[in-house]
């Protein structure tokens, strides 16, 4: 909402001014003026609640990665991956703070394409001149701590404590942040936003971040898992695929949903702003952001659903079974994908987003199978797979009118901007994409993989083999997740083979 045309001037008032003394007009003058500013400070307050509940959602998605991640593993290692998502937000929000806002949205005089470097640990935050405050702090970290969630899955049941630490700090406060920076700091190279030399023309339109929060964490997650090899057990002398299972549906299937529900604050969040009218004549009540922001919720659910019944009948095809954990990695890959268009393209094209995007998971989950690849999530096929896929979508079906909703004119304010290719917008997006995937794959290989190898090398990567086998609860944690007779307090409750927790007995030996 601009407050301009509530603003009195001297040319609207000349004819009230022909009518009226001085002493008058400047009192109507400074009354539409207190209206101009209460309608300028409430346009504010919506805005920045907007934006504050939409990072509230975003964070609520570590709670539904807990639970996903927890349900995927083993009862042996739930306290491990629990804990490792709890510091995920910890490690990253201090991190996040110290360094990674600076290099994703640092701006000033002497800015760069490349990363920035203003604002380290919030200083000159708020600042007027490029709209930055706390809320839109705390929304920007509730996503850098997203792409580091993802990454914890891959590298589960088999790594060191420490090494947790040590990339979620490198990913949340240097790697994200840089590719944040190319595509949605005005002044990165790759972003739609700045004010010339785009690229292609066109520029990024990676709105929510299939590349730039979801590509991150599944190849940074692919190289940790790649490193550190298979989980023990996981493929027989033979090389042939051993499924070890997580210990429970159900934390799996609450997990999605906690997702499911954080995603309405990741994607029709990602416009920042909800007080935005389409039209300035004061059109219809659909003219204005309000209704892109519904249609982007819209195109979400769409997406995650159709990617969800594709995989329950493709896995079906495959495996003979309807398998819900199938079925809820499919949902959250088609969410993955509909992240970058889903402000740009109409309902019809998010469900053909969630259907490509199924077959991509299941491609991605067979060719993991024959490389002997290891990752207890699928994250690094999911997020990575899906997000590259979900890039090559938007440049394929963005709407011109949409991609002008969000983005503008061309920076000479004359021009169209190009938009899908099978939209009729010509082929410079998809080129601009296609940059867009070889890039933070190549980026975040030559920060994350030296990282993972260095760990790798003085042996601070991966637990043992007796510590994987026995559990990472016990030998690291101190004790196990789940026990029964709370009152006894000794410590001697074990896991069964079969999941189930027994109390031990001098008479009873159990092997885990």
């Amino acid at each position: 909402m601009s407050s301009s045309s509530y603003t009195c001037t001297a040319p609207e008032l000349a004819a009230l001014q022909n009518l009226l003394n001085g002493t008058a007009g400047d009192f109507f003058c400074n009354k539409l003026q207190a209206v101009s500013d209460q309608l300028s400070a409430t346009s504010r307050a919506v805005d920045t609640t907007y934006l504050l509940f939409s990072a509230f959602l975003v964070f609520a998605m570590q709670l539904g990665f807990a639970m996903l991640c927890a349900g995927s593993v083993r009862t042996k290692n739930t306290v491990n991956i629990m804990l490792t998502n709890v510091l995920d937000a910890a490690a990253g929000g201090i991190f996040y703070y110290l360094f990674g806002f600076a290099f994703a949205f640092g701006r000033g005089k002497h800015s760069n394409g490349f990363i920035g470097h203003y604002f380290f640990g919030l200083k000159d935050v708020p600042n007027e001149n490029f709209q930055y405050d706390y809320a839109y702090f705390l929304y920007q970290w509730a996503f850098a701590i997203a792409a580091a969630g993802i990454t914890s899955g891959s590298i589960a049941e088999r790594t060191q404590f420490a090494a947790y630490l040590v990339y979620s700090s490198i990913l949340t406060g240097f790697v994200y942040p840089v590719v944040s920076h190319w595509v949605w700091s005005p002044d990165g190279w790759l972003s739609a936003s700045k004010a010339s030399g785009l690229v292609f023309g066109s520029g990024v339109y990676d709105f929510a971040g299939s590349g730039v929060v979801h590509m991150v964490g599944g190849v940074a997650g692919l190289w940790g898992a790649l490193i550190e090899g298979p989980r023990i057990g996981r493929y027989n002398h033979e090389g042939k695929p051993h499924a070890i299972r997580g210990h429970s549906a159900t934390l799996v299937v609450l997990g999605t949903f906690l997702l499911w529900f954080g995603w309405y604050g990741f994607n029709p969040g990602s416009f920042v702003k909800i007080l935005v009218p389409y039209s300035s004549g004061g059109g219809s009540y659909v003219d204005g952001q309000w209704t892109a922001i519904g249609r982007t919720a819209v195109t979400t659910t769409l997406a995650g659903c159709s990617a969800a019944l594709t995989t329950l009948f493709g896995r079906r095809l495959i495996t003979g079974h309807w398998n819900v954990l199938n079925v809820c990695n499919g949902l959250l890959g088609g969410f993955a994908a509909i992240t970058g268009g889903c402000s740009m393209v109409e309902p019809w094209a998010a469900i053909v987003c969630g259907f490509v995007s199924a077959w991509v998971l299941i491609g991605f989950n067979i060719l993991a199978a024959k490389m002997k690849y290891d990752d207890p999530l699928e994250a690094a096929q999911l997020h990575g797979g899906c997000g590259a896929w979900g890039i090559i979508f938007t440049a394929l079906f963005a709407k011109e009118e949409y991609v002008f909703q969000v983005y503008g004119l061309s920076p000479d304010g004359i021009s169209s901007r190009p938009y899908g290719l099978f939209m009729g917008g010509g082929g410079r997006l998809l080129a601009a994409h296609i940059i867009q995937i070889l890039v933070t794959a190549g980026w975040v290989t030559a920060t994350m993989a030296p990282a993972f190898y260095i760990l790798h090398k003085f042996n601070l990567l991966r637990v043992s083999g007796d510590d994987e086998m026995a559990g990472m609860d016990k030998t690291s944690h101190g004790g196990v997740a789940y026990v029964f007779h709370d009152g006894d307090g000794d410590g001697d409750a074990q896991i069964h083979p079969t999941g189930f927790m027994v109390k031990a007995s001098p008479s009873i030996s159990l092997t885990p």
